[in-house]
């Protein structure tokens, strides 16, 4: 076994690293941005009806944009 000297001093003998694994953004971000949604309708019921705040309002509308503008990424970056 090889010592960390060893190691540091000739990284090509380590092992390959394994393989990224492979995740589907489309779905992922697509969860996201459903439950940003839903919270964007319970924020607004309650923006309505007096007990929420703009605040939670915009945090719902940023995550629906962030999240759009990370599936125009994925699809870029396939």
């Amino acid at each position: 076994m090889p010592t960390i000297r060893t190691l540091l001093a000739h990284p090509e003998e380590r092992r390959p690293s394994p393989p990224a694994p492979h995740a589907d953004l489309f779905r992922v971000l697509g969860v996201g941005i459903g439950m940003f949604a839903v919270g964007l309708v319970v924020a607004l019921i309650l923006l309505l009806t007096g007990r929420g705040g703009v605040e939670t309002v915009a945090i719902c509308g940023t995550g629906i944009v962030l999240g759009g503008l990370g599936l125009l990424w994925a699809r870029r970056h396939r």
